[in-house]
């Protein structure tokens, strides 16, 4: 089967159930598994469906189906913005989380270096000819497919970028940067330090938010991309650490610098 007309019929398979398996669809398809999630890499790399863990969702089936990012739209818009600040030839690292995926998505067509510890960042820009992608290795985290541990720490002494682009759990102009997972702490203070500048990915739930593994501090980050529901003192009291605030338009509101 031609890959493009099975891509046609994977895609119809997972509009019709709404969320299919890769084992699933492998059976329904006769194909491997292996190249079941290629094809979903693709398609999802496109818009054309969401990747979920073991499988995929339609795009239909993510304002109302549970378990999904209700702050989907938000996301990609400041992916999208994101993307607007790099520039073909660059070196650039990205972090895992949903937010660096999304930004991910818009690279697929760029020309690139990129520097990556999150696996679903591979899947994306796996095999796009204008991507040279260099891959970290490291202990996998179950659930956020990030590459983490010293294995990971060791490569990146050996590697610089023009700049990070990194998704964060919490932030704010006291307390720092901060996830959720304590493992990931050095991994992402390693990133950062390969990094000339460093570029936050963070929707406006994390401004003012607080998690228990504390990353760097505030005035490590060059520039701030968010959405445009974020609290007007939480912005100020971050730019006053003199981070660059960007606003990623989620409706009809343009996107503006604040």
């Amino acid at each position: 089967m031609l890959s493009r007309n099975r891509r046609l019929q994977l895609l119809a398979r997972v509009d019709e159930a709404g969320l299919a398996s890769v084992g699933t669809l492998a059976r329904d398809l006769d194909v491997s598994p292996s190249t079941i999630r290629r094809d979903l890499a693709r398609l999802a790399a496109d818009g054309a469906l969401v990747r979920t863990y073991g499988g995929a969702a339609a795009g239909a089936v993510l304002a109302g189906r549970d378990g999904l990012d209700p702050r989907l739209a938000s996301k990609r818009a400041i992916g999208a913005l994101a993307a607007d600040l790099v520039v073909d030839g660059q070196t650039i690292t990205i972090s895992s989380g949903t937010t660096a995926l999304e930004f991910a998505r818009c690279l697929v067509d760029r020309r690139l270096t990129v520097i990556t510890n999150a696996l679903d960042v591979v899947g994306v820009l796996l095999d796009r000819p204008g991507i040279e992608l260099v891959v970290l290795g490291g202990v996998v985290r179950p659930g956020m497919h990030s590459m983490l541990g010293h294995l990971a720490e060791l490569a990146l002494r050996e590697l610089r970028a023009d700049a990070l682009f990194m998704g964060i759990g919490a932030l704010s102009a006291e307390r720092g940067l901060m996830n959720d997972a304590i493992p990931e702490i050095l991994t992402d203070r390693a990133l950062r330090h390969a990094s000339g500048k460093c570029i936050v990915l963070a929707d406006s739930s994390k401004l003012g938010a607080v998690a228990p593994a504390f990353v760097f501090g505030a005035e490590e980050v060059d520039t701030l991309v968010t959405d445009s529901e974020g609290d007007p003192r939480q912005i100020a009291a971050l730019e006053a650490c003199g981070m660059r605030v960007l606003v990623a338009a989620t409706s009809e509101r343009s996107t503006s610098p604040t």
